[in-house]
């Protein structure tokens, strides 16, 4: 008896709710499905294995979706995805939809409501601080700094001259994390020489416990996951790393505090610490109003945003680059005897009048940016139905799956050449992109990435600083499209850690 009327009230519940999603159900019947669904479940299971597999499935929905105008519907479970790569349709989506997706909640478990993960209605204000930060004039005072890294950088990988493949993921990683730290924070962490840091370790196990918990969905209820020996070590993560902000932010709140006790009335009336290096917390501080701005609490959530965010999408990108110049010497060789023009034969840190100069490198980068693109895929909520241009119809409630991977190699837009790894394609006479969309390694839109500059900054410093010394050697392509196995951990990185070798062109720069 109550097994049936246990029965008689889920079958109920179904009919509602169902009835419920009517409209939903009906657009979705209008747009071609991925290929594989299950009962029930949808294509969950493709996205149940370890992070190489689910990075796999991603990209076999992204071709799908080439093949079927720029997209496609993706069932997991009961919850309702479609998966973009049509450029006109991106541009209306990413202008519309700019609401984070529920998966995101798992992200802010860390960082709280950082800009870029934030709910609409409190990025909004985060945005407005943040922009006039990452303005080009602020950002360029930085580049002495990625100099000063890059040169710990190509020291470091001295080492390792000579002595076969080894993983780049250690250094670039951790050259990213100095210079973010000293650029956001102030703070030299020393992580170069200290790879074993507890804050980077924190950093790397944090997002790989994040990323599995967003594909495997038994990790996604809280009171369950607390029941899983990952929490504790979640818990202890974020602790080690909220402390270590913390403890920064008290700091430079008692220099502010000092220096603006001890300024004269000369530097107040003309603001003349403005022409000294700020970083991005007292530029933070200073943008939100000071003592009434941002609390503490908010303080650290932007900082952390822009420290996780900054060491992996820059270290992701750096990999890349290195590791498709160790597969084409020849694309290398170019590289290197641009340095030679704008270097000679000295061996000077670069500096900011440098990098407009390094041309074909700035195409490298691009290009290694469009295959292989840290952030590959973006997710937003679809609240209001949207008509896209290309005539379809995304129903509210469901969610939008942006392919930047997707629309990086669509032939429709790149050409029949468009898994081919060609910086040159980037020339002026041959960059003429039917719509922006079409290239948008750090997202398009009003919540595109406002730390771009900088990131092109850092990976240009590196790249210059350690290409001067070394020659990267791998194992040679045969053909103009790379075979890099990737994996999806938060952002797409190389599944092997970017195995290179070493050899050494020029004497080591002097400290």
């Amino acid at each position: 008896m109550i097994l049936s009327l246990i029965a008689v009230v889920l079958v109920v519940w179904t009919i509602a709710y169902r009835f419920k999603r009517r409209k939903m159900y009906k657009l979705a019947s209008l747009i071609p499905a991925a290929k594989d669904e299950l009962p029930l479940i949808g294509l969950a299971h493709s996205l149940s294995g370890n992070t190489e597999d689910i990075m796999a499935s991603l990209q076999r929905f992204s071709y799908e979706a080439m093949n079927n105008d720029g997209l496609i519907k993706v069932w997991l479970g009961h919850i309702l995805y479609f998966v973009v790569v049509n450029p006109l349709d991106l541009d209306i989506v990413l202008k519309t939809c700019l609401e984070k997706d529920d998966l995101h909640r798992f992200i802010r478990k860390i960082i709280g409501n950082g800009a870029i993960f934030a709910p609409v209605s409190i990025w909004r204000r985060r945005r407005k601080v943040l922009v006039p930060a990452f303005s080009p004039k602020i950002v360029e005072n930085f580049v002495e700094v990625f100099s000063e890294q890059s040169v710990k950088l190509t020291e470091r990988l001295e080492k390792q001259v000579n002595k076969g493949p080894f993983s780049l993921w250690p250094f670039v990683s951790t050259y990213t994390l100095d210079s973010v730290c000293d650029t956001a924070m102030g703070v030299k962490i020393n992580a170069q020489e200290n790879p074993d840091s507890p804050f980077l370790t924190c950093l790397n196990r944090i997002l790989n416990l994040v990323c599995e918990r967003i594909f495997h969905l038994w990790l996604q209820p809280d009171w369950l996951y607390k029941l899983f020996p990952q929490y504790t070590e979640h818990q202890e993560c974020l602790k080690e790393m909220h402390d270590f902000i913390d403890q920064v932010i008290k700091i430079k709140r008692a220099e502010i505090k000092i220096e603006n006790d001890s300024k004269s009335e000369t530097d107040k009336i003309y603001d003349l610490g403005q022409y000294k290096m700020k970083t991005f917390l007292d530029l933070l501080v200073t943008l939100s109003g000071g003592n009434q701005g941002y609390t503490d609490i908010e303080l650290r959530e932007e900082v952390l945003t822009l420290t996780v965010a900054g060491t992996d999408t820059s270290a992701v990108g750096l990999g890349y680059v290195l590791k498709l110049l160790a597969k084409y010497p020849d694309v290398q060789e170019k590289v290197y005897q641009e340095l030679c023009e704008v270097f000679g034969d000295s061996n000077r840190p670069l500096i900011k009048e440098d990098l407009p100069k390094l041309q074909y490198l700035e195409r490298v980068v691009k290009e290694s940016l469009r295959l292989f693109t840290p952030v590959p895929f973006i997710i937003r909520k679809v609240l209001n139905d949207i008509v896209l241009p290309s005539g379809r119809v995304l129903p509210a409630g469901s969610g939008v799956v942006v392919s930047i991977w997707g629309v990086h190699r669509d032939p429709k837009y790149w050409g029949p050449d468009a898994e081919h790894f060609d910086p040159d394609r980037f020339l002026p006479e041959r960059f003429n992109l039917a719509h922006p969309c079409s290239y948008m390694p750090f997202s398009s839109g009003p919540r595109n990435c406002p730390g771009y500059q900088y990131a092109l900054m850092s990976m240009k410093t590196a790249l210059s600083t350690v290409l001067r010394s070394y020659k990267v050697v791998g194992e040679h392509e045969t053909t103009a499209v790379p075979r890099i196995r990737v994996k999806i951990d938060i952002m797409m990185k190389d599944a092997d850690g970017y195995q290179v070798a070493l050899e050494r062109r020029l004497p080591l720069f002097k400290a």
